[in-house]
């Protein structure tokens, strides 16, 4: 099987790349950081499999897989992403993709999901597929800090408790990018209009749990 890795984070790109080469029988044929830089690198290398990032400078991951398999059709496009939302997922899925994996994914988790796409189907993370598929059994939506992932919970207990997006992003081994992001989507999730009332909100909820 041979994959290109698109990310934009240069020791993303390159941990992965040892983690597909512990892999049986895949090679990493390249690596892209940016939109057009993949596009090009999928002609000359003609990869089994891309795996994208969602977020990239310039145009999108999204924006990318669909110039790459209107030139490849017989290539897989597997997005790999920190945004998790059902939105997301649909877009990436509805545009072509041939399955989602979440970046907090185990490596077996990855493996599964190289090996599906090669095989033709569309794979979804264990915990995003529960998600898509609640609506279908009438479960309830989740709200407010329930709706929140269980990194974003985390990263809200630690804003609770004062933590900066640096502090963050250096105890749980992530960019500051990637908090920021977090941070973002949780004050939509929340319904949080300034980050003060992120922090307000955090606090609240870490002495509820304690």
């Amino acid at each position: 099987m041979r994959v290109l890795i698109v990310d934009d984070h240069t020791l993303v790109r390159a941990g992965l790349c040892r983690l597909l080469q512990g892999f049986g029988d895949v090679d990493v044929c390249g690596e892209a950081s940016r939109a057009d830089e993949a596009f090009d690198l999928s002609l000359i290398h003609r990869p089994d499999v891309v795996l994208m990032d969602l977020s990239l400078p310039g145009r999108s991951g999204i924006e990318a897989m669909v110039a790459i398999r209107n030139e490849l059709p017989a290539t897989r496009v597997l997005i790999m992403s920190m945004h998790d939302d059902s939105q997301h997922v649909r877009t990436a899925i509805e545009r072509g993709a041939c399955g989602f994996i979440v970046k907090d994914a185990a490596p077996l988790e990855l493996e599964l999901a190289l090996r599906t796409a090669m095989s033709g189907q569309v794979f979804l993370s264990p915990r995003l597929s529960s998600r898509m598929m609640a609506p279908m059994f009438g479960r309830e939506k989740a709200v407010g800090v329930d709706a929140l992932s269980p990194r974003q919970r985390q990263i809200l207990g630690m804003i609770g408790r004062g933590l900066g997006n640096k502090e963050i992003g250096a105890e749980l081994g992530i960019s500051v990018k990637t908090v920021e992001t977090h941070r973002a989507r949780m004050m939509e999730a929340l319904g949080c209009r300034r980050a003060n009332e992120l922090v307000v909100l955090a606090a609240r909820h870490l002495q509820e749990v304690v």
